[in-house]
């Protein structure tokens, strides 16, 4: 990237702005699939993965779909941040924004938003509290338990994988390949998201 903003002015910021721990891991989980699909698709990590790790990172301080990520918008761009960056951070909520997708990391964000927070889910719920333990076979089969992660749209995950897929994968994506890949991305980076174990209760000494 050409612009001196880089991860470690993003983590400020995120530190800045964001105060619960659900949400930074939420970012910090869209930030490990953006990266991944980035090297997959011959594009910039670094700049793909600001755009996962900032997406939300004005949602505790403007918390409406009116007002977010709108208002934040020009705190980013102020603190130097690419202007494709913001595009993408824009266009995951178009009808806030009146932001279109147009380049592969807006289909991408968009794609990888959502679905993270049903594999999050799965991690929590087993009592290690360890992302690499998952199956993906368990992350499909909490799929159609609406109760389960209920604040995952499921058509919205469907519908935003089958335009990233046509976009950047001549529509041979999948969306259980798509979750695949999520996963993997997430468990390669299960400690800096505290999935690693370390929230499982601690062995009953009686």
């Amino acid at each position: 990237m050409t612009s001196s903003f880089d991860r470690e002015s993003a983590w400020h910021l995120v530190e800045s702005n964001v105060q619960a721990t659900g949400l930074r891991r939420h970012m910090l989980a869209v930030e490990a699939a953006m990266r991944w699909y980035a090297t997959r698709l011959e594009e910039d990590p670094d700049q793909w993965g600001l755009a996962g790790l900032l997406h939300d990172f004005d949602w505790e301080i403007h918390p409406t779909l009116e007002d977010h990520p709108a208002r934040g918008i020009p705190i980013l761009r102020e603190a130097g941040c690419p202007e494709e960056v913001l595009q993408a951070i824009a266009s995951h909520n178009t009808a806030g924004t009146g932001v279109e997708r147009q380049h592969r990391m807006d289909f991408a964000l968009l794609a990888c938003d959502e679905i993270t927070g049903l594999i999050i889910a799965a991690a929590l719920i087993r009592p290690s509290k360890d992302l690499r333990e998952v199956k993906l076979k368990s992350v499909k089969k909490r799929w159609k338990e609406r109760s389960f992660a209920a604040g995952v749209d499921r058509e919205e995950v469907d519908l935003a994988t089958s335009d990233f897929s046509r976009v950047c994968f001549n529509g041979e994506l999948e969306l259980w390949q798509h979750a695949g890949n999520v996963l993997a991305a997430m468990q390669g980076a299960a400690a800096a998201l505290e999935l690693d174990g370390r929230l499982a209760s601690p062995p009953d000494p009686s």
